[in-house]
């Protein structure tokens, strides 16, 4: 099983969208409308996160996520002077809980504490990759009623250790 990150490509399009579709398809099925209402709000809010990311987040590295060279999934991060900002980790349900995404947020982290940089996000409450988070080390810094904000420090214990 190889697991590895290539640039994001326009041809990407429908793995995107699928990994949107899947990540807000039960909430939007709460709303009682019909298949069709139900796609087009999808589409709709879908094509508005793209535009906003591809705004707010124009220097991020936009990553597709392969396995075995096979799209799985979405990985978009923000590398900045002080901080690595993970915009958007997503697998395709079917690729969840086997250890995918621990692994590439690992290495974020590994990456960011190499140049003593900080790991940043914010993701839904209701979410349970909240807890993935929290086991990896992240620490809530600010609540909405949406979402928390989370941070991972760099672990500076090796340095510390490499002085001594």
């Amino acid at each position: 099983m190889t697991i590895s990150l290539r640039p994001a490509s326009p041809a990407d399009e429908p793995l995107l969208y699928d990994l949107y579709r899947a990540s807000r398809a039960e909430e939007v099925a709460s709303f009682g409308w019909q298949p069709a209402q139900q796609e087009a709000f999808l589409r709709m809010q879908f094509n508005a996160r793209q535009r906003q990311y591809g705004f707010q987040y124009a220097d991020a590295a936009d990553d597709i996520i392969t396995l075995d060279g096979r799209a799985i999934g979405r990985m978009l991060v923000l590398r900045g002077k002080e901080e690595n900002r993970l915009v958007d980790i997503a697998l395709l349900p079917e690729h969840r809980n086997a250890g995918i995404g621990t692994g590439l947020l690992r290495g974020l982290i590994d990456e960011a504490a190499r140049a003593a940089k900080s790991v940043t996000l914010h993701v839904e409450r209701t979410n349970p990759a909240a807890g993935l988070y929290e086991r990896l080390g992240f620490i809530k810094t600010r609540e909405t009623g949406s979402h928390f904000f989370m941070e991972k420090l760099p672990d500076r214990s090796n340095e510390r250790n490499e002085v001594e």
